[in-house]
């Protein structure tokens, strides 16, 4: 199951949602998608508005690749899902959001930190979602070093 979310911006993001669709239409695989404020309503995959967050930490959890824009906040969620996540960037251009920033977090992320499938053209949404199931599959995602951290820390402190 691919689960797709473009978040709660107030602007559109019919150009991921349809190219959502058109996968589930020719991929047959369950598909669904967080549309948002979008106008453009899926026919081929089972949508809602807005999704509740345990819903979509749920649905992370159960897809076999997630698909979200870049804003952080939703990619590191399905990191810390253990998702190697296909990132596609909300851009100014096509009245997605009020400038670029997205995608220029989004290519500084992929070129220093990695972890993630960007994707800039949607037409590539295919091969992402095939190369971002085939990175979680192998154990390639994120990997918290929050235990470790805090190990140190604690040590740290207890050696003062």
């Amino acid at each position: 199951m691919v689960f797709v979310t473009v978040g709660t911006h107030e602007q559109q993001f019919d150009r991921l949602v349809r190219a959502a669709d058109d996968y589930a239409a020719t991929s047959g695989e369950e598909v669904f998608v967080q549309i948002g404020y979008s106008t453009y309503e899926p026919s081929h995959c089972e949508w809602s508005r807005l999704v509740p967050f345990e819903e979509m930490r749920e649905r992370m959890e159960q897809a076999d690749v997630v698909v979200t824009h870049g804003g952080p906040s939703s990619f590191i969620e399905a990191m810390a899902a253990g998702k190697v996540p296909v990132v596609v960037p909300r851009r100014e251009e096509f009245g997605e959001h009020v400038n670029d920033h997205q995608a220029d977090f989004v290519r500084f992320v992929a070129e220093r930190q990695g972890g993630i499938v960007p994707v800039y053209d949607v037409d590539e949404l295919p091969a992402a979602i095939e190369r971002a199931r085939e990175l979680s599959a192998s154990g390639a995602g994120f990997k918290s070093h929050n235990a470790e951290f805090c190990r140190d820390l604690y040590d740290r402190i207890r050696n003062i």
